[in-house]
């Protein structure tokens, strides 16, 4: 079979894996936020918290528990690093450096996972399952609860304000509450889905255990030919599950998904990229049964599906079709591919990653060709809207299905609306706001870190490769990755130093919170809103042509914010 084809039979199957899951899943995530009645379970966990998980939210006291928990979840990391050298488990591991136990607790807490450090030679079993693990859970399931606060201000009041979010219905203005939003994404959906899949990998080959470093056999190559090779064991497979599960992308070893200890075969590969796509779009048929019309959640999935396919067909056309001699002798672009998946399995997984703020790699992205790793790049500065990060991917094509509809609405000189409500100046104004958080931080770190003699010395490849396109193009892709909670490098970068673990760290928070702030204040404003009836000039967002629509916008704002830094980057790297 050629490598094409086994890529294109992958596709395949991974497509009708995704349909089968569709409907179930994304009606489960509606019922789960709608219904009524908590779990025992969760009864306990409101106490042990002190949450009222009855009381109805405004956005300003929503955004606040966000804050709060998160806040709380930073210094509880920062704390468990710095303290690893006294804890049981540690595996004789010193305690985290303050600027990296800063970044690598900002990098989990807001599902990044951006790991300036190797996992097996830095951090002890406490650290990987009491701090990590249970961030991975967390931090997606506070996506997954202010895209569903978002969903909320579309959908109240209409004929579906009398679905609850907790005991009581909705009135106008609030938009649920972030605890109990909060607990039943981890109880009712995560930790479910999460227990079925570690049981599969462990099926599989992952490994799941407490055992320290020991050695695996001598080493029959290289400059330390005749030494002992080691290794360490660890719950490497539930973590492995929430890691994809909820797009977070932070591996228990330095080689993250290309470890046959994390991914042991073709099988689990494909497994992983299935878990990292199911729930972001699923969640679209979630956004559909919210606010009445299962159409909606179709034309956000077509829009999705048209980017997520399209960057999958240029990405294994890239990989491998590019020119060059030695690439046409081995087939494609081999160098930095896991051989045991090869070009298409790697392509597939990369825009998977890339697309969603995952953050996982089964290959080295700095080995793709320089098209290549410029549709990495591309992929998350559309926003990774396609379908994006657990619950973040959702708000973020809403936003601009906000944006596209303003455009629209000015085109035939009609108030814009969407879902009913209109989209007036402070919509705009919040959604504009949303927009520019993050190419502020990527472009301004960029630019910072070109002119400091220290950070241009981490560009490990630059005098490697001449002219520096590919150097510039690691730090792009370190402050893009950041800012868009992603957490994959081009790991040329040495970023393991004061500069880019402080810069990286707050373009973490940075980019995860601020677009927070304006989501819940845009979800807010819209559930204050009576819906206004349709009428013959009302924008059918349902269709075809509206879901065009919105792909073109984002092609197009994407484009004109970021082409300057790409052509600097991979288009010249790409060219020369």
């Amino acid at each position: 079979m050629s490598p094409v084809l086994a890529g294109v039979l992958q596709l395949t199957a991974l497509v009708a894996a995704l349909a089968l899951a569709y409907r179930p899943l994304g009606d489960h995530m509606a019922a789960v936020y709608s219904s009524p009645r908590h779990l025992r379970v969760e009864k306990v966990l409101y106490r042990c918290i002190g949450a009222d998980p009855d009381a109805r939210m405004r956005w300003p006291a929503y955004l606040r528990g966000v804050l709060a928990f998160s806040v709380a979840g930073v210094v509880f990391l920062y704390l468990l690093q710095r303290l690893q050298g006294g804890l049981p488990l540690s595996l004789g591991f010193a305690s985290i450096s303050p600027d990296q136990a800063f970044n690598t607790a900002a990098s989990f807490v807001t599902n990044t996972n951006w790991q300036s450090y190797s996992g097996e030679q830095a951090m002890g079993h406490v650290v990987q399952t009491a701090g990590l693990a249970v961030q991975n859970f967390v931090s997606a399931a506070t996506g997954m609860a202010v895209a569903i606060a978002l969903i909320r201000g579309f959908a109240i009041p209409r004929a579906l304000d009398s679905a609850r979010a907790g005991g009581t219905p909705l009135r106008t203005g609030e938009i649920g509450n972030f605890w109990a939003d909060l607990v039943r994404g981890t109880v009712r959906v995560l930790i479910p889905i999460a227990v079925v899949g570690a049981v599969v990998l462990v099926a599989c080959g992952a490994i799941q255990n407490f055992s320290g470093i020991h050695d695996v056999g001598q080493l029959l190559h290289g400059p330390a030919m005749g030494g002992h090779q080691q290794a360490n064991g660890g719950a490497v497979a539930s973590q492995e599950v929430i890691k994809e599960l909820g797009t977070n992308g932070g591996g228990y070893f330095n080689a993250n998904s290309a470890h046959p200890f994390e991914n042991p075969d073709a099988f689990t590969n494909l497994f992983e990229i299935f878990l990292i796509l199911v729930i972001p779009f699923a969640l679209t048929r979630t956004f559909g049964r919210l606010v009445g019309n299962v159409r909606q959640g179709y034309a956000v999935l077509a829009t999705m599906g048209i980017i997520w396919l399209g960057f999958t067909a240029l990405m294994m056309w890239t990989e491998f079709a590019h020119g060059g001699p030695a690439l046409q002798a081995a087939g494609a672009a081999m160098e930095g591919k896991e051989t045991r998946f090869g070009v298409g399995s790697s392509a597939l997984f990369s825009v998977a990653t890339t697309l969603t703020s995952t953050g996982a790699v089964d290959s080295f992205h700095s080995s793709f060709t320089a098209f290549g790793g410029g549709l990495q790049l591309l992929g998350m500065m559309l926003g990774e809207i396609a379908p994006g990060g657990v619950g973040s991917g959702l708000y973020g094509m809403l936003v601009m299905a906000v944006i596209a509809v303003f455009i629209a609405g000015l085109m035939v000189g009609r108030t814009p609306e969407y879902l009913g409500k209109k989209i007036g100046t402070r919509e705009i104004k919040l959604a504009a706001c949303y927009l520019l958080v993050t190419p502020t931080l990527v472009l301004g770190f960029t630019a910072a870190s070109m002119v400091l003699p220290d950070a241009l010395g981490s560009m490990l490849n630059t005098k490697a490769l001449g002219a520096g396109s590919h150097g510039f193009s690691e730090v792009l892709y370190a402050f893009t990755s950041g800012a868009n909670n992603n957490g994959s490098a081009f790991a040329g970068l040495d970023a393991n130093t004061p500069w880019y673990n402080t810069t990286i760290g707050l373009a973490m928070l940075l980019g995860r919170f601020l677009p927070m702030v304006f989501v819940l204040a845009l979800a807010g404003s819209l559930a204050e809103q009576q819906p206004v009836p349709e009428t013959a000039g009302t924008l059918r967002t349902e269709k075809p042509l509206f879901a065009g629509l919105l792909v073109g916008t984002l092609l197009i704002i994407t484009g004109l914010t970021y082409f300057p830094a790409l052509a600097l980057g991979p288009l010249a790297e790409g060219l020369s």
